[in-house]
């Protein structure tokens, strides 16, 4: 599963937020308590670095990733170099975004195929836009973390029907819902030291706003021909509100 948002400063709420640091540093190994994740020096001839950065540079070329990066942008340029780093993780985590650094991690240990860093990279970057265009509490408010997990499970194809039948999920009315509700909820608990009921009950309360906010991309990109129609209608949006 892709992770949560986390940080590593400290805040109004210290107390909680080293709580949640030291869930964190569990799942992210290599973000330490405080300064730059630590990179190892021979982490570049490594072959799962290797085969990492060469599935993101491929994920960062395709429409789905283009119109989080051109959402996310205008407040801050996306960098491959600057604002994602490959690195192994504990658990079966995929991805996090640390909001203190506006840095995606690539769980390199735990992403095993092109498809899955696809996922993840969309995954996160969703979580890098809201960071962007709105003040997201991600520590102490537990509501803004599920808003940004809902739409991160909703928008990134975690709930694609492929990847349900993998999971052995099965269902027909209104399944696409109920596995975003899940997948945002087990977000929450990979990286928030919080019990189940707490953060299924922030996914419902937050559910019906965020689950219908599709943005960047205007609807949800169940496959690759909805992430084009997407990523057309994203690069067509400045002409449509112009001639409002």
């Amino acid at each position: 599963m892709a992770g949560a948002p986390y940080e590593r400063g400290r805040g109004p709420a210290a107390g909680e937020q080293l709580q949640q640091q030291h869930v964190s540093c569990q799942v992210f190994p290599e973000r330490v308590a405080q300064g730059n994740p630590q990179q190892g020096f021979f982490s570049s001839f490594f072959t799962s670095n290797q085969k990492c950065q060469l599935r993101l540079l491929k994920t960062l070329e395709t429409s789905r990733s283009h119109d989080l990066e051109a959402g996310v942008r205008p407040n801050s340029a996306v960098n491959k170099d600057r604002h994602f780093s490959c690195e192994d993780c504990n658990g079966n985590v995929s991805g996090g975004f640390d909001a203190s650094t506006s840095q995606i991690v690539l769980c390199q240990n735990n992403i095993h195929n092109q498809a899955h860093m696809n996922r993840v990279v969309t995954h996160e970057l969703i979580h890098a836009f809201d960071h962007c265009r709105a003040h997201v509490d991600w520590f102490t408010n537990i509501r803004h973390l599920a808003c940004s997990e809902v739409r991160a499970a909703n928008l990134s194809g975690d709930c694609s029907l492929v990847n349900e039948i993998f999971r052995l999920h099965f269902g027909l009315k209104q399944h696409h819902q109920t596995c975003v509700r899940d997948r945002a909820t087990l977000s929450i608990l990979a990286v928030r030291n919080i019990s189940k009921e707490v953060a299924k009950k922030a996914v419902d309360e937050v559910f019906e706003s965020c689950f219908n906010d599709h943005e960047p991309f205007g609807r949800i990109p169940h496959n690759k021909t909805y992430a084009r129609y997407a990523h057309r209608d994203f690069q067509n949006r400045d002409r449509y509100y112009s001639n409002i």
